[in-house]
Protein backbone atom coordinates (compact mmCIF):
# COMPACT_ATOMS: atom_id res chain seq x y z
CA UNK A 1 0.00 0.00 0.00
CA UNK A 2 2.88 2.45 0.80
CA UNK A 3 4.36 1.97 -2.90
CA UNK A 4 0.93 2.45 -4.14
CA UNK A 5 0.56 5.73 -2.48
CA UNK A 6 3.78 6.78 -2.97
CA UNK A 7 2.61 6.97 -6.79
CA UNK A 8 0.63 9.60 -6.26
CA UNK A 9 3.68 11.67 -5.24
CA UNK A 10 5.08 11.08 -8.54
CA UNK A 11 2.30 12.22 -10.65
CA UNK A 12 1.66 15.48 -12.39
CA UNK A 13 -0.48 18.23 -10.54
CA UNK A 14 -1.70 20.05 -13.36
CA UNK A 15 -2.38 18.69 -17.54
CA UNK A 16 -1.79 21.17 -19.95
CA UNK A 17 -3.68 20.22 -23.08
CA UNK A 18 -3.02 21.81 -26.93
CA UNK A 19 -1.86 25.25 -25.15
CA UNK A 20 -5.34 26.44 -24.55
CA UNK A 21 -6.70 23.66 -21.43
CA UNK A 22 -5.37 23.94 -18.36
CA UNK A 23 -6.63 20.36 -16.03
CA UNK A 24 -6.53 19.91 -12.61
CA UNK A 25 -7.99 18.24 -9.39
CA UNK A 26 -9.12 21.50 -6.95
CA UNK A 27 -8.83 24.40 -8.95
CA UNK A 28 -6.49 28.10 -9.11
CA UNK A 29 -4.15 29.27 -6.83
CA UNK A 30 -3.05 32.94 -5.78
CA UNK A 31 0.38 31.78 -6.48
CA UNK A 32 0.26 30.75 -9.68
CA UNK A 33 1.51 33.38 -12.10
CA UNK A 34 2.79 31.25 -15.37
CA UNK A 35 2.53 27.70 -16.42
CA UNK A 36 6.34 27.42 -15.86
CA UNK A 37 5.48 27.44 -12.25
CA UNK A 38 3.81 24.22 -12.75
CA UNK A 39 6.40 22.74 -15.19
CA UNK A 40 9.30 23.02 -12.53
CA UNK A 41 7.14 21.60 -9.40
CA UNK A 42 10.00 19.09 -8.09
CA UNK A 43 8.67 15.39 -7.50
CA UNK A 44 8.18 13.67 -5.84
CA UNK A 45 6.04 15.72 -3.71
CA UNK A 46 4.06 15.75 -0.31
CA UNK A 47 2.69 19.22 -0.53
CA UNK A 48 2.74 21.34 2.56
CA UNK A 49 0.08 23.32 3.55
CA UNK A 50 -0.45 26.20 2.76
CA UNK A 51 1.21 25.91 -0.63
CA UNK A 52 -0.14 26.16 -4.53
CA UNK A 53 0.05 22.80 -4.60
CA UNK A 54 -2.49 22.24 -1.73
CA UNK A 55 -4.39 24.80 -4.21
CA UNK A 56 -4.26 23.04 -7.08
CA UNK A 57 -5.91 19.73 -5.93
CA UNK A 58 -7.84 21.57 -3.16
CA UNK A 59 -9.70 24.95 -3.98
CA UNK A 60 -12.72 25.83 -5.12
CA UNK A 61 -14.83 28.44 -7.41
CA UNK A 62 -17.65 29.97 -5.89
CA UNK A 63 -20.44 32.04 -7.35
CA UNK A 64 -20.76 34.43 -3.89
CA UNK A 65 -16.91 35.26 -4.18
CA UNK A 66 -15.19 37.91 -5.37
CA UNK A 67 -11.54 37.00 -5.65
CA UNK A 68 -10.19 34.97 -2.89
CA UNK A 69 -11.87 33.79 0.23
CA UNK A 70 -10.38 31.24 2.71
CA UNK A 71 -12.00 28.04 1.90
CA UNK A 72 -14.40 26.78 4.55
CA UNK A 73 -13.00 23.01 3.55
CA UNK A 74 -10.44 24.12 6.03
CA UNK A 75 -8.11 24.00 3.28
CA UNK A 76 -7.06 26.44 0.75
CA UNK A 77 -9.70 29.02 -1.19
CA UNK A 78 -12.60 29.53 -3.22
CA UNK A 79 -12.07 31.62 -5.50
CA UNK A 80 -14.58 33.97 -7.98
CA UNK A 81 -15.56 34.53 -11.56
CA UNK A 82 -13.35 37.02 -11.95
CA UNK A 83 -10.12 35.26 -10.61
CA UNK A 84 -10.61 32.64 -13.38
CA UNK A 85 -11.12 35.56 -15.91
CA UNK A 86 -8.09 37.33 -15.05
CA UNK A 87 -6.03 33.89 -14.84
CA UNK A 88 -7.25 32.65 -18.31
CA UNK A 89 -5.52 36.06 -19.60
CA UNK A 90 -2.89 36.06 -17.84
CA UNK A 91 -2.11 32.54 -18.89
CA UNK A 92 -3.44 32.80 -22.43
CA UNK A 93 -6.37 29.90 -21.34
CA UNK A 94 -9.51 29.00 -23.10
CA UNK A 95 -10.48 26.90 -20.30
CA UNK A 96 -9.63 25.51 -17.17
CA UNK A 97 -11.40 22.00 -16.21
CA UNK A 98 -11.07 20.57 -12.50
CA UNK A 99 -12.95 17.99 -10.71
CA UNK A 100 -13.31 17.75 -6.76
CA UNK A 101 -17.39 18.73 -6.55
CA UNK A 102 -20.25 17.14 -7.09
CA UNK A 103 -22.18 18.56 -9.85
CA UNK A 104 -25.77 17.32 -10.77
CA UNK A 105 -25.50 17.24 -13.94
CA UNK A 106 -22.00 15.57 -14.77
CA UNK A 107 -20.37 18.86 -15.84
CA UNK A 108 -21.11 22.38 -14.63
CA UNK A 109 -20.05 25.48 -16.14
CA UNK A 110 -18.60 28.60 -14.38
CA UNK A 111 -17.24 32.25 -15.11
CA UNK A 112 -18.84 32.06 -18.45
CA UNK A 113 -17.63 28.99 -19.95
CA UNK A 114 -13.99 29.74 -18.85
CA UNK A 115 -13.90 26.83 -16.15
CA UNK A 116 -15.98 23.70 -16.05
CA UNK A 117 -16.02 21.32 -13.17
CA UNK A 118 -16.36 17.71 -14.38
CA UNK A 119 -17.39 14.81 -11.81
CA UNK A 120 -17.01 11.76 -13.40
CA UNK A 121 -18.92 9.76 -10.26
CA UNK A 122 -22.91 9.25 -10.48
CA UNK A 123 -24.94 8.83 -7.63
CA UNK A 124 -21.59 10.11 -5.38
CA UNK A 125 -20.87 8.19 -2.45
CA UNK A 126 -24.82 6.73 -2.55
CA UNK A 127 -25.98 10.29 -1.32
CA UNK A 128 -26.35 12.24 -4.19
CA UNK A 129 -28.52 11.59 -7.16
CA UNK A 130 -26.09 13.63 -9.56
CA UNK A 131 -25.13 12.37 -12.86
CA UNK A 132 -21.84 11.76 -14.15
CA UNK A 133 -19.96 13.22 -16.58
CA UNK A 134 -16.49 13.11 -18.87
CA UNK A 135 -14.95 15.70 -21.48
CA UNK A 136 -13.22 14.60 -24.67
CA UNK A 137 -11.68 16.87 -26.35
CA UNK A 138 -11.05 16.62 -30.36
CA UNK A 139 -7.94 17.18 -32.09
CA UNK A 140 -9.18 20.56 -32.98
CA UNK A 141 -9.86 21.24 -29.55
CA UNK A 142 -13.65 20.93 -29.49
CA UNK A 143 -14.78 19.82 -26.29
CA UNK A 144 -17.84 17.19 -26.10
CA UNK A 145 -19.34 16.02 -22.75
CA UNK A 146 -20.58 12.64 -22.02
CA UNK A 147 -23.37 12.27 -19.13
CA UNK A 148 -24.02 8.96 -16.99
CA UNK A 149 -26.88 9.05 -15.21
CA UNK A 150 -27.53 7.31 -12.06
CA UNK A 151 -29.22 4.04 -11.95
CA UNK A 152 -32.54 4.29 -10.84
CA UNK A 153 -33.17 3.53 -7.05
CA UNK A 154 -35.29 0.27 -8.11
CA UNK A 155 -32.94 -0.81 -10.21
CA UNK A 156 -30.42 -0.09 -7.15
CA UNK A 157 -32.12 -2.02 -4.99
CA UNK A 158 -32.71 -4.95 -7.29
CA UNK A 159 -28.81 -4.86 -7.94
CA UNK A 160 -28.46 -4.95 -3.99
CA UNK A 161 -30.52 -7.71 -3.28
CA UNK A 162 -29.11 -9.83 -6.10
CA UNK A 163 -25.25 -9.48 -4.64
CA UNK A 164 -24.05 -7.31 -7.57
CA UNK A 165 -24.11 -3.99 -5.98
Amino acid sequence: MIHFQDTFNWMPLCGYIGGRILCMHGGLSPHLNNLDQLRNLPRPIDPPNPSMEIDLLWSDPDQWVKGWQANTRGASYTFGQDVVVDVCQKLDLDLIARAHQVVQDGYEFFANRRLVTIFSAPHYCGQFDNAGGTMSISEDMNCSFQVFRPASKAVRMAMKAAGTL
